[in-house]
């Protein structure tokens, strides 16, 4: 085989590479490591191929037919991967997290996209699963051509029902929002995928949230007919099963799940189903970086796709925290942070919950006095409007109103969530969401684990809340997460109670138009990345889940 037929050294893949080696396989020679398949997974159809092409490099002979701490420590295992996944009344955590997907000055890193086509029933879903499983990186997402099937009018919808209408036919998909998706995934930013359902030939009126992805695996009969969709994807893989096989696949599933008939089945098949494949499915073969037949059963070709995904992964990756701690250093403190006037009374609120042997009961109240005045000192910094009422005494007064009524309090979970209780007193019936970032003990990077946002965030000026920051590396998560919603920068202020100066600079560094309030700055982190002199672990010392003998920053 030439040397450059390997999939790591192809980084020019002109040449499909047809992985059809017939090897005697160990089942134990490919591992499959639990991993997440994505913050929200689109459900996806099974789809069908045949063809060959002349210059393909065939692989191998031709085929025949106390309460703890919340820290986490990633680690491979076998599970399955919905093991990775907690579902919970519409809510999805996950226990593998995301880590940073940015660089230090906030910049997101382009995940890795892999096209999958083929023709109907060919086993691309399974050959996405399979990759899927094998990858053992957090957050994936998988996202199906099939959910952009248009919407049919009323003679389309007849037709569908007699099963005259084509769905193999690039003009029964929305080309239009599938690109407009797919950019906005391959961007990082919250989209809004269409569910279709194959029994009504409809779009259900609900929609599928997707966010977040290292990698985007993106399926479909077909995936490689619009050229504008080819530059979006980074692996082009075909797959390629006979017909026979992909028919037989075709009549258990449209009859077992579609609720079709035998005799309509076959007539779409034989009409529409069969000629597409042949006249726009088969001839993008040519595009294809991996040509892989056999579908899910052939595991070489899904162990050379993982490892070549990994690489490009780690050539992708940052270790984030440790750059910050060691950057900005002896600068200017930034406009963009409002620091609380060093009153006597402020000081002394410091003085309480610094001190180590504070009691629990203590620490919370004076915590609590502290958080108000943070947070109502952020809201001041919202725009104002004039507004002229009138006295009980029926004299005209001439006042001040905020200019927007929508606000929303986002707590970084866990310790900005103490923080919750004093935005609800100030501002009545204001909107709560919540991002949990916990930090791997084995790369001491953050990672995202949840979020729940209102889904209109956008149009909110929105006060992101944590206790404590150190080197900053959460907080832009979080901020992140909140740019990739759509929230423009400069309607976002983060509050806490103690940053450290080189978290400030990191934060206003990358995001600088977002406000930094805060009632109190220290000068140092140790290499532990712990705030000095600090105050503790703010939330163990909140919740009562502190060690015994020592204290975080």
């Amino acid at each position: 085989m030439p040397k450059n037929s390997h999939i790591d050294d192809r980084t020019d893949l002109n040449v499909p590479l047809y992985l059809d080696p017939i090897v005697k396989e160990d089942h134990n020679s490919i591992t499959d490591y639990g991993c997440p398949a994505s913050p929200i997974t689109v459900p996806e159809k099974t789809s069908r191929s045949n063809s060959s092409d002349s210059n393909q490099i065939r692989l191998g002979p031709p085929r025949p037919g106390r309460r703890q701490r919340t820290t986490s420590i990633n680690q491979k295992t076998t599970a399955n991967p919905a093991e990775s996944i907690i579902r919970s009344n519409n809510r999805t955590i996950y226990t593998a997290g995301r880590p940073p997907w940015y660089n230090c000055a906030g910049q997101q890193v382009e995940p890795f996209v892999i096209g999958i086509c083929g023709g109907s029933a060919s086993g691309k879903t399974t050959v996405a699963q399979k990759i899927i499983e094998s990858l053992d990186v957090p957050w994936v997402t998988l996202l199906s051509m099939d959910c952009f099937y248009k919407i049919l009018n009323e003679q389309q919808h007849e037709q569908s029902l007699a099963n005259e209408y084509n769905f193999d036919h690039p003009d029964a998909f929305d080309i239009d929002l599938m690109l407009d998706v797919l950019t906005k995934l391959k961007e990082g930013r919250k989209v809004e995928v269409p569910i279709y359902n194959f029994i009504t030939h409809s779009r259900e009126v609900e929609t599928k949230t997707m966010y977040g992805a290292n990698v985007i695996i993106f399926e479909g009969i077909l995936t490689f007919h619009s050229s504008e969709v080819l530059k979006l994807l980074d692996m082009k893989i075909f797959v390629d099963t006979d017909a026979d096989i992909r028919l037989a696949r075709r009549l258990k599933r449209d009859i077992s799940q579609r609720g079709r008939d035998l005799e309509g089945v076959l007539k779409q098949y034989s009409t529409m189903v069969k000629p597409s494949y042949a006249n726009y499915i088969a001839p993008t073969m040519v595009h294809a970086d991996i040509i892989v037949p056999r579908g899910g059963e052939n595991k070489v070709a899904t162990k050379l796709v993982v490892q070549h995904v990994h690489t490009q992964l780690q050539l992708r990756g940052f270790k984030l925290r440790e750059v910050l701690a060691h950057s900005y250093t002896n600068q200017p403190m930034p406009e963009s942070l409002y620091l609380l006037p060093s009153t006597p009374q402020i000081k002394g609120l410091h003085t309480f919950i610094r001190n180590r042997h504070t009691s629990r009961d203590e620490f919370i109240f004076y915590s609590k006095r502290l958080i108000r005045l943070v947070i109502e000192y952020a809201l001041s910094l919202f725009p104002f409007k004039e507004s002229i009422v009138e006295t009980p005494q029926g004299v005209s007064y001439t006042g001040r109103r905020m200019a927007s009524k929508k606000i929303c309090g986002v707590s970084i979970l866990r310790a900005g969530e103490t923080m919750e209780q004093a935005i609800c007193d100030v501002c009545k019936d204001i909107r709560i969401g919540k991002i949990l970032i916990q930090t791997n003990q084995t790369t001491d990077e953050p990672e995202l684990y949840y979020l729940r946002l209102p889904k209109d965030i956008k149009d909110y000026k929105v006060i992101l809340m944590d206790a404590t920051v150190a080197t900053g590396a959460a907080a832009m998560m979080a901020i992140r997460v909140l740019l990739d919603h759509d929230v423009p920068e400069e309607n976002i202020i983060l509050s806490s109670l103690l940053m450290a100066e080189i978290g400030v600079h990191s934060i206003a560094y990358a995001f600088p138009r977002v406000k930094i309030v805060t009632s109190a700055l220290d000068p140092e982190i140790n290499e532990k990345f712990y705030v000095i002199p600090g105050i503790g672990n703010f939330g163990d010392r909140y919740f009562g889940t502190e060690p015994a003998d020592e204290y975080y920053a």
